[in-house]
């Protein structure tokens, strides 16, 4: 079955590869909301760095879970991180731009033939909402946040998943769920954009969506047969959560593409939610009896940044921090209260990053001022006395959620009927570094 599947992906890139040759004796055509490039060396020069905090966060993310699971699972936990930069990178220049970004397909999907192997994703041309930076920046800027949003599912079914059922589902979720979530809510003619929803870096493509998978795989694939052993290395989740905070500055700030003065309220916002959440945390773990642990201060640190990533550019600093402490406390409560004997969420992805995005959209709606981004508009946050903004996020919201489970669950069940994505319970009492990859700390 796996030769199958080998076999199918490579036929498929040779017939696009074919489809796509006519595009390199063709010159370049503007598309819709492609314009001339009006060039800013600053601007430009941020968003290379950005791009390149943001792909940091992915490896950043593999330590940061490598090293919540046992021993014997440490490599194949991190690998799965670090192979979600090399198959969704291909996936995304092969056609996954084209359909987030490509002419709108009633506001759902982009057209997918429209920038096949990045046809059209010019460096003398720009995306009509960056342009003073090259479309092959923003193409590449956008490719990390496709990135790191499969990877960051991966913690729910810890474990016990097969390494290639893992791959082939990365590559669906990214076509069936990331694609049309970042199309309606990113793109100018996209369903959400056009109701006024406001996710300013991800709350609701990456970590809602993300979140909702992860609960989807978790029941879908059962509980480990093997008693949870202690985390391997909390030094890796003190090292992953530095470098998640760190690279969430390209994440957050990044995305208010160009070196200005948006650029550093998000940097603002995204530093204060995490330092907030992070003190909210362990303080609430010793109100609860529990010792302060460096776990501890790292989960609500990473839950501090999920939180403000759809409001950083929307929010005051003040609300920052309100954001932070609030999305901190209703995590915490929801990782001791998760039903954990009946749905094996191994490292509380659903709990953190899900519910954690679900707070951050819905506080966006809370807190989101005019006098702090103008594309807010008169639609102020609840707190400013109008109710409209806080609907409309409300409503995405229970879309989103309603989508990405039961999408996901489907995914999941296509996979394991093409190839079965639980290890036997030899094999993951075993360990998935030797019984997937033959190797071994």
């Amino acid at each position: 079955m796996r030769k199958i599947i080998l076999s199918v992906i490579l036929i498929t890139i040779l017939v696009l590869s074919i489809f796509s040759i006519h595009f390199l004796i063709e010159s370049p055509k503007l598309g819709a909301h492609v314009v001339e490039l009006k060039l800013d060396t600053g601007d430009t020069a941020w968003m290379i760095v950005a791009s390149a905090l943001v792909l940091l966060m992915t490896p950043g993310l593999g330590f940061f879970y490598g090293g919540m699971v046992g021993k014997k699972n440490v490599i194949s936990t991190m690998l799965q991180s670090y192979m979600a930069m090399v198959v969704v990178t291909v996936l995304w220049i092969l056609i996954g731009f084209g359909l987030c970004f490509g002419p709108s397909i009633g506001g759902i999907i982009g057209d997918p033939t429209s920038n096949l192997f990045f046809n059209n994703v010019s460096a003398n041309t720009a995306w009509e909402l960056a342009p003073t930076i090259p479309m092959i920046l923003f193409a590449l800027f956008q490719a990390k946040f496709a990135i790191i949003t499969p990877a960051l599912i991966t913690g729910a079914f810890a474990e016990r998943v097969r390494f290639w059922a893992y791959l082939l589902f990365m590559v669906l979720f990214i076509l069936v769920i990331y694609a049309p979530l970042c199309h309606m809510t990113w793109h100018p003619d996209g369903l959400f954009f056009g109701w006024g929803v406001l996710d300013f870096a991800g709350g609701t493509v990456v970590h809602m969506s993300a979140g909702w998978a992860a609960l989807a795989g978790a029941i879908f694939l059962g509980k480990r047969k093997v008693q949870k052993a202690n985390p391997a290395r909390i030094t890796y989740v003190l090292l992953g959560t530095g470098l998640l905070w760190f690279g969430w500055f390209g994440f957050n700030a990044g995305s208010a593409v160009g070196a200005g003065s948006l650029a550093a309220q998000a940097l603002g916002t995204t530093t204060v939610a995490a330092a907030a959440a992070a003190m909210a945390w362990v303080f609430l773990d010793k109100i609860m009896g529990h010792k302060l642990s460096a776990m501890g201060a790292s989960i609500g640190a990473v839950v501090g940044l999920v939180a403000i990533t759809p409001a950083a550019g929307f929010v005051s600093i003040p609300h920052a921090m309100a954001i932070g402490i609030i999305a901190s406390i209703i995590s915490n409560l929801v990782v001791s209260k998760f039903p954990k004997g009946k749905i094996d969420d191994a490292l509380d992805v659903f709990a953190c990053h899900g519910v954690g995005g679900m707070v951050g959209m819905l506080l966006t709606g809370v807190f989101a001022s005019k006098s702090v981004n103008s594309i807010v508009g008169d639609n102020q946050g609840l707190i400013f006395g109008d109710s409209t903004l806080f609907l409309i996020q409300l409503k995405a919201l229970v879309l989103v959620s309603l989508f990405a489970f039961c999408a996901s669950y489907a995914l999941f069940f296509i996979v394991n009927k093409i190839t079965p994505l639980r290890v036997t319970e030899e094999k993951e009492e075993l360990g998935l570094d030797i019984s997937q990859h033959g190797e071994f700390l």
